[in-house]
């Protein structure tokens, strides 16, 4: 539930122009506050698509936080804990396909947002009922059923964000709901744990019950989410009414027939998105216990420090993007990040410092990754083909999300944290070997992939005569 996906949504998205820019006028006078037309309105708007998402994230990683009691009370090895992770992954090997085109073409996006997030609280009940009546079979099901509407969510909120903010908002709207979306995630992660304490001292014991309550009482976040999804798809209509303003589209094209086109340097970024996002995620799962037994933290603590990689992409996601936008260089970025991200394993691995320093470095590669890797997608394929190219990356990196949930489960149970950590750096030495092979492609092909700005703004006027 990254933020290269809704950045991706954001080079795609293609919507009508701004609310209220050529629109007639409003009949009779209305408050700044209820007027589609004036900033605060829009303020009121974004809160809203900024609160969209949290519900979804916030739980998105509830195993996480809650490793050690889902493995108690459910009395699961690592195997089957991450089962929970890669329910969520298997739809959205589809899903990023269709989640589009069920928006554009059959619900719209108003019952397309409600109808995912009601997805989204259904699946968390699943889920949390699974652990009241102790059946893990249960609790894999509402994770699939979350897994559902989580990503096609997404989806729907940056095409609202289009549909209102196109123009030179977009970029400020993309970040703030990005770094809403971090915030969820790391309230959850030092919340669980601390409401799974309250729920057992209220219950007089730990066990299924208790977990399955406080999953219960973590989804109250996906009905504040769906109470947003309402309160969006009313205020669209209103001024779609007040000022003729079309219903936004996701503004993808989708043709499988496009694969076979696809070129050598955007295969490498394929490969390099894999291997990068699986030696990231599948971590972040198992890393509350790692913290614990290796460098023994407390449970809260180690919650503190596995939650590190979101707290520092929520303000640093906008500066990097910034940053990239201005020097250009897209490839040197991303190598960058992928050696970053190298060290930071070989340190969880085979030293014993400060497990933050680690964090850190990982949290700000994690960040620069994701506004270098996904623009290049843009810069290799045609406009056409960009809806097929973006949709087939989400659709591999969920696939191996999915398969290395459950390897990374595998070799834990039988092998243990050093080898687990040695198997996330050999990914993320593919992920290195991908990026060079990527630079020496692109300069053999006089390719436009590590332009600088200058050279793309050079590149964009000589087009343009």
């Amino acid at each position: 539930m990254e933020e290269e996906e809704e950045e991706a949504r954001g080079l795609l998205a293609d919507g009508p122009d701004e609310a209220g820019r050529d629109a007639p006028a409003v009949p009779g006078a209305l408050p700044a506050l209820c007027d589609p037309r004036r900033l605060a309105h829009r303020l009121l708007v974004l809160l809203l698509m900024c609160f969209l998402g949290f519900g979804s994230y916030f739980c998105y990683d509830n195993p996480a936080a809650l490793q050690t009691q889902v493995k108690r009370d459910m009395q699961v090895n690592t195997t089957k804990f991450m089962l929970l992770y890669a329910w969520y992954s298997w739809p959205n090997v589809v899903l990023c396909f269709l989640g589009g085109f069920l928006i554009d073409r059959v619900f719209g996006i108003r019952w397309g947002t409600i109808i995912f997030s009601c997805f989204v609280c259904i699946g968390q009940v699943i889920f949390a009922l699974g652990g009241i009546f102790n059946a893990f079979w249960l609790m894999e099901f509402g994770r699939f059923v979350f897994g559902i509407g989580g990503e096609s969510l997404a989806v729907a909120q940056n095409t609202y964000a289009v549909s209102w903010f196109k123009g030179k908002e977009l970029n400020l709207v993309f970040g703030l709901q990005l770094s809403m979306a971090r915030i969820g995630s790391t309230v959850n992660m030092n919340l669980m744990g601390w409401l799974y304490s309250k729920v057992e001292a209220s219950l007089g014991s730990a066990g299924h019950t208790t977990l399955g309550v406080t999953l219960m009482i973590g989804g109250i976040t996906c009905i504040l989410s769906l109470i947003c999804a309402l309160a969006l798809a009313y205020l669209d209509q209103r001024a779609e009414r007040i000022l003729h303003k079309e219903q936004g589209k996701t503004g993808e094209v989708i043709k499988l027939t496009d694969v076979k086109d696809f070129s050598l340097p955007l295969w490498l970024i394929f490969i390099i998105c894999v291997f990068y996002y699986v030696a990231v995620f599948p971590f972040i799962g198992l890393g509350k216990v790692f913290f614990i037994e290796k460098f023994g933290f407390s449970s809260q603590a180690a919650s503190a420090i596995n939650s590190v990689v979101y707290v520092i992409s929520a303000p640093m996601s906008p500066i990097f993007g910034l940053m990239v936008d201005k020097t250009g260089k897209n490839i040197i970025w991303v190598l960058c990040a992928v050696v970053t991200t190298l060290a930071s394993h070989m340190l969880l691995a085979f030293t014993l410092w400060n497990p933050w320093i680690a964090m850190s470095l990982l949290g700000l590669s994690y960040s620069l990754l994701a506004c270098a890797l996904w623009p290049m997608v843009a810069f290799v394929v045609p406009e056409h083909q960009l809806g097929t190219a973006y949709g087939f990356m989400q659709s591999i990196q969920n696939l191996g999300l999915a398969i290395i949930s459950i390897l990374a489960g595998m070799i834990l149970d039988t092998r243990g944290y050093l080898f687990l950590e040695v198997f996330f750096i050999a990914c993320v030495s593919l992920s290195l070997l991908a990026v060079v092979f990527l630079y020496l492609v692109n300069r053999a092909r006089g390719g436009n992939l590590n332009y600088s700005a200058r050279q793309r703004e050079e590149m964009k006027l000589s087009h343009a005569e």
